[in-house]
């Protein structure tokens, strides 16, 4: 039994895959601890798990940037305050391996000096966007230095130093391995539904024969868009569908007009609904375009702010299982492409071929089985030479 510190990034598309593989790892016997922003508290010891609140997140916010939606996020993921009671975490809680996820740049910073294995978890694309996330780390790294603060490394740096970069995507999906980045391990989706998306009745019964499409865009504060559930729901209005949007607590149902045709719900279990769909409006979040796909559910995708999404959006587009708008489109835009996917079979065709390659992935069980196999590696290390192996010195398991 190993004890697994896991420092988070509780992103709408971070956590629910983080508590997924937690879930697993836990069934096999490990003991799995969360530390993270306040924010993540509440949904972590929901679903079960000891959480750490990493209670300096926003101690030096007033010195970042202001203005900006991720001023607060960019403080909790790159403050020196940050970075500091992420070491003291890990003193104290002397883990047997470190979990960081990608976004979080002060705890990655930090790993060299861990005596501990650690795994980088990136939930979703890797190479189809690496140049993004290079991008994107700066950009943080930049609103620190406006903080008066030093510079952290570069993404390349704070990823390739560790000893297994996982992707919670599908290797099938993603773009060709860029030379070089041999650690990174591709283990497929991770599906997993926070404890309140619970299976919602539905006005509608199962057997009516009316198209219905789901509506679902960012579970995350900083990308809440009233605005944006508006327009989908104005344009499915005058279509031949029932339309059921969910809208993760970050929109109030009772903010948005729903239409006569649709039902707009705080959270609901998506699963059921898309077994029924037969259009999906999304973001483009990673995790939903997933679950889209594994039920053969072709897209309308209208990214928001996070930085993978246009990749997403692309991805579908590319593959013909949907089409992908600017992130500004407006009602007129999204009914035309609705009416396209809904009207093509080709795309519900594409989308059905493409949820084949997710049948039979566990991607909680395989990244679980990634960091079993990188425990085991550190024991037998540890065994053959009585010293634990310098980080970063990765033993490679095929």
């Amino acid at each position: 039994m190993a004890r697994i510190l896991w420092l988070n990034w509780s992103g709408g598309g971070n956590l629910p895959p983080s508590l997924g593989i937690a879930r697993v790892l836990t069934e096999r016997g490990h003991q799995v601890a969360f530390a993270g922003r306040p924010e993540m508290v509440p949904r972590v010891k929901t679903a079960g798990f000891r959480a750490i609140e990493i209670t300096d997140a926003y101690k030096q916010v007033d010195r970042y940037p202001q203005g900006h939606f991720m001023t607060r996020a960019a403080c909790y993921l790159t403050s020196p305050a940050v970075e500091e009671q992420v070491r003291s975490i890990v003193s104290t809680e002397a883990p047997d391996i470190v979990l960081i996820d990608a976004m979080f740049p002060a705890a990655l910073a930090q790993a060299a000096d861990f005596k501990q294995p650690t795994i980088v978890f990136v939930h979703t694309f890797v190479f189809r966007q690496l140049d993004m996330w290079r991008k994107l780390t700066a950009t943080f790294d930049g609103m620190r230095q406006q903080a008066g603060f030093a510079a952290l490394p570069p993404l390349d740096e704070l990823w390739r130093k560790r000893d297994r970069v996982v992707s919670t995507s599908l290797g099938a999906f993603d773009a060709a391995p860029t030379p070089g980045w041999d650690l990174v391990r591709h283990v497929g989706p991770v599906l997993e539904d926070e404890k309140f998306a619970v299976p919602t009745p539905l006005p509608w019964p199962d057997s009516n024969p009316t198209p219905l499409a789901l509506v679902s865009f960012s579970t995350g504060f900083e990308q809440r868009n009233v605005d944006k559930v508006q327009r989908a729901l104005d344009a499915l209005a005058d279509l031949p569908v029932h339309a059921v949007a969910t809208t993760g607590g970050i929109v109030a149902p009772n903010e948005v007009a729903s239409p006569a045709n649709a039902v707009v719900l705080n959270y609901a279990a998506h699963d059921p609904i898309l077994h029924h769909a037969a259009l999906v409006v999304t973001h483009g979040g990673h995790g939903t375009a997933m679950r889209a796909m594994r039920h053969g559910v072709p897209m309308v995708v209208i990214p928001g702010l996070a930085g993978d999404q246009p990749f997403v959006a692309a991805a579908v587009q590319e593959w013909g299982a949907g089409r992908a708008l600017p992130g500004d489109a407006g009602t007129d835009a999204i009914r035309a492409a609705a009416q396209e996917v809904l009207s093509t079979p080709s795309f519900r065709r594409i989308a059905t071929e493409k949820s084949a390659l997710l049948a039979d992935v566990d991607g909680a069980a395989n990244a679980a089985d990634e960091v079993e196999a990188l425990l085991a590696s550190q024991a037998q290390q540890t065994n053959f030479t009585g010293t634990a192996p310098k980080h970063g010195q990765r033993q490679q398991v095929a």
